[in-house]
C-alpha cells in the first residue's frame, strides 16, 4: 500500500506537520534574503512586517475555527491559539503568570535566530515585525487584548530566551 497522510500513524503526522512548519518557516526566511539582496533591509523589513500583518490574521483565524473558539475568549483562548501557531512546532515557548486578564509568552528557542547565531550573523532585529504579528495575532482571538513587548531583538536579551510579549485583557 502506499502511503499517504490518511494511512499515517499519529507520530507520523506529527512530524509531517514539524516539516510542514519548517518549510514555511524556510520559505520565509528565503523570500526574505530574496528582497533584501535584490532591494536592501528595510524594504524586506517593510514587504515583510505588510505580509505578517494579513498572515497573523488569517493564521488566528484558522487556529479559532480548527478550536472552535469564539472570538472575545480572552487570555484563555489566547494562550490556547498560540499553542496551535506553526512556530509551536518548531520552536520551544512557554505561556507563564497566566491569569484571566493577563499572561507572558516567551519564545525560548528560535529556529531563525539559532540559524543566524549558527551562520555567525547578528541577531535578525524582528521586534517591529513581532510588535504587528503578535499585536494582529491577539487582536484576532480577541480585539480587547493589549500587546507590549517585553523584549525582542534587536533588544539586548538573555541567552535563556529570544523574546517575550505581555498580553493584557483590556477593561479588567
Amino acid at each position: 500500500m502506499m502511503r499517504t497522510p490518511k494511512n499515517c500513524t499519529k507520530e507520523e503526522l506529527l512530524e509531517l506537520l514539524r516539516d510542514a512548519a519548517k518549510n514555511w518557516l524556510a520559505h520565509d526566511g528565503l523570500w526574505f534574503l530574496e528582497v533584501e539582496h535584490d532591494a536592501d533591509l528595510e524594504t524586506a523589513l517593510e514587504l515583510d512586517r505588510n505580509a505578517w500583518e494579513k498572515f497573523t490574521v488569517i493564521e488566528a483565524r484558522r487556529i479559532m475555527e480548527r478550536l472552535r473558539l469564539e472570538s472575545g475568549g480572552g487570555i484563555p483562548a489566547l494562550t490556547e491559539a498560540l499553542g496551535f501557531r506553526l512556530y509551536a512546532y518548531i520552536n520551544e515557548q512557554a505561556i507563564t503568570e497566566v491569569t484571566d486578564s493577563r499572561c507572558i509568552f516567551t519564545m525560548k528557542s528560535c529556529r531563525v535566530q539559532t540559524a543566524r547565531k549558527r551562520k555567525g550573523l547578528p541577531d535578525f532585529p524582528c521586534k517591529p515585525i513581532g510588535i504587528v504579528e503578535y499585536s494582529g495575532f491577539a487582536k484576532t482571538i480577541d480585539p480587547r487584548l493589549e500587546t507590549r513587548c517585553i523584549v525582542c531583538p534587536p533588544d539586548e536579551h538573555p541567552d535563556s530566551l529570544w523574546c517575550s510579549w505581555e498580553f493584557t485583557l483590556r477593561g479588567s
